[in-house]
């Protein structure tokens, strides 16, 4: 499975590079800091899965996300955010799945291969 990873917080990605490639047979195709270059991102790397942090500046989530749909709506998208109050709104605005970043990283990684 091919992953991009979208969180403007180097240490998340990071921390999200290394538990993926230790614990799931994925390959990690990129990673992106803002929104702006997301879109291009997932162009140019064709991923199966995006990880996309619901705050991603400067436009948020939900903007970003209404984007994606419109371009790739069979691109996988699962939410990561810090706050689980907004797990309605990110399922509502297309995500494919949504996962506090406050879970273990075992339930991160459960959700990923349930894809």
């Amino acid at each position: 499975m091919r992953v991009l990873i979208a969180d403007d917080e180097t240490q998340v990605r990071s921390a999200l590079r290394l538990h993926l490639e230790e614990g799931a047979s994925v390959t990690v195709v990129g990673e992106v800091d803002n929104s702006k270059e997301l879109l291009a991102k997932v162009e140019a790397t064709r991923p199966d899965l995006l990880l996309l942090d619901w705050e991603l500046p400067p436009s948020g989530g939900g903007a970003v996300l209404r984007a994606l749909r419109a371009t790739w709506p069979e691109l996988v998208v699962l939410v990561l955010s810090g706050r689980p109050e907004v797990r309605g709104e990110a399922l509502a605005a297309g995500a494919t799945a949504f996962v506090s970043k406050a879970d273990s990283p075992e339930h991160l990684l459960a959700a990923i291969l349930d894809r």
